[in-house]
C-alpha cells in the first residue's frame, strides 16, 4: 500500500473501504513510520502543529450499575479503587483551576453511573455556570445516559462538548457489557447533538476485538459525526471482567491511531486512557496522526505528570491550542 498515495486521495474526499483500514492495521510494523508521516500529512493539513490539551475531574467514583467488563467501577468488580458520591459545586470549580494551571483547553467533568440524577445534573450545571463565567476554557460533561431535557439543562448551563463513547463495536458491545445496549449509547450522543452540544465519542481497543471491529468503530464515528473522538487503549485492571489482558503493543497502537485519521480526517483525535502503559517510549509518535492528549490522572488510573507532558510537546516542536492565549497563566 502506499500510505501518501492514500493520504492524498482522503484529503481529496476519499472514504476508507474496510480493506483499506484493515491493510493500515495489518501492515509490517517496518512500514510505521512511513505509515504515520502519511498520517501526519492529514493532521497537518487540518490542524498544524497545535495539540489540545484535556483534564479529566472523576465527581463521582464508584456505585456504578452496569457491569461494563473493562471498568474498576462496574457492579460486577473487585478492583480495590476509592468510592465516593457526587462532588459539591465548589470541589468541581476547584478542579477547573488546576485545569487552567496545566494550559487544558477543555475541562472534562466526569461521573460513574447510569446516568445523572436530578441533584448530580444539579451540582455539574452550577459548577459550570461558575467555571464559564472564570475562566476561557471549554467544558466536556460526561455523566452516562442522557435524556433529552437533561441534555438541554447541560447546553443551557454552558457546556461545551458531551461525552459519551461507543467503546466498542456494535457487533463486540453484548461481549463487553450487557446491562445497556450499543444504540442506548448512541442514542445519548444524538440526544447531545440535538441540544446543540460537541459531541464527543470514542473507543476502548484491546478488549478482544477483532481488526474489523476497531475498523467499524472509527467508520461509526465518522457516522456519528463525532467532533472529538479520543482512542483509550486498555489498561487491564485486576479485578474486573478484562483482568490480565494484554493484546496491545506500541507499533500497533500507532497504527490504531493512524487508521482513525484516515477514517476522520477532519476531527479531533485524542490519545487517551493507557496511552502511558501501552504506547510506553513511543507516545510522542502518537501525536503524529492524533492531535489532542489527556494531562494529569484518568478516572481510576495515574496518567503523566503534566510538565512531561508539556515538555514532550516542546521537544516535539507542537504548540499548546487554547482558546484565548492572554488568559493562560504562564
Amino acid at each position: 500500500m502506499n500510505w501518501n498515495l492514500l493520504a492524498e486521495q482522503v484529503l481529496a474526499g476519499h472514504e476508507l473501504s474496510d480493506e483499506e483500514g484493515l491493510a493500515i492495521l495489518e501492515s509490517d510494523d517496518d512500514q510505521i513510520l512511513e505509515l504515520l508521516h502519511s498520517a501526519y500529512q492529514i493532521r497537518k493539513h487540518y490542524y498544524g502543529n497545535k495539540v489540545k490539551l484535556n483534564m479529566i475531574v472523576n465527581t463521582k467514583s464508584g456505585f456504578c450499575p452496569e457491569n461494563c467488563g473493562y471498568c474498576a467501577q462496574s457492579i460486577d468488580s473487585e478492583a480495590p479503587i476509592q468510592k465516593y458520591r457526587m462532588m459539591d459545586k465548589d470541589t468541581i470549580v476547584q478542579g477547573a483551576e488546576q485545569a487552567h494551571r496545566l494550559r487544558s483547553g477543555t475541562y472534562c467533568i466526569v461521573a460513574s453511573g447510569r446516568g445523572p440524577t436530578n441533584r448530580e445534573l444539579n451540582e455539574v450545571t452550577a459548577a459550570v455556570q461558575e467555571i464559564k463565567a472564570k475562566y476561557d476554557m471549554k467544558v466536556c460533561a460526561c455523566l452516562g445516559l442522557l435524556r433529552p431535557e437533561q441534555a438541554d439543562k447541560l447546553k443551557e448551563a454552558g457546556v461545551d462538548r458531551y461525552n459519551h463513547n461507543i467503546n466498542t463495536s456494535k457487533n463486540h458491545h453484548d461481549a463487553i457489557t450487557t446491562t445497556h445496549t450499543y444504540d442506548d449509547r448512541v442514542e445519548t450522543v444524538n440526544y447531545a447533538k440535538q441540544a446543540g452540544i460537541s459531541p464527543c465519542s470514542g473507543v476502548i481497543v484491546g478488549m478482544k476485538e477483532s481488526r474489523l471491529d476497531v475498523v467499524h468503530m472509527a467508520k461509526a464515528l465518522k457516522e456519528l459525526d463525532a467532533d472529538s473522538i479520543p482512542v483509550n487503549f486498555l489498561h487491564a485492571i485486576d479485578g474486573t471482567a478484562l483482568e490480565g489482558t494484554n493484546e496491545l503493543t506500541p507499533i500497533y497502537c500507532l497504527k490504531v491511531l493512524a487508521l482513525f485519521r484516515f477514517i476522520n480526517p477532519t476531527k479531533e483525535i485524542r490519545v487517551s486512557g493507557g496511552r502511558e502503559v501501552n504506547l510506553r517510549s513511543l507516545q510522542p509518535l502518537g501525536l503524529y496522526a492524533a492531535n489532542s492528549i489527556f494531562v494529569g490522572d484518568y478516572l481510576t488510573t495515574a496518567g503523566q505528570e503534566g510538565t512531561k507532558d508539556h515538555q514532550m510537546l516542546k521537544d516535539l516542536g507542537f504548540e499548546i491550542e487554547y482558546p484565548n492565549p492572554q488568559s493562560v497563566t504562564k
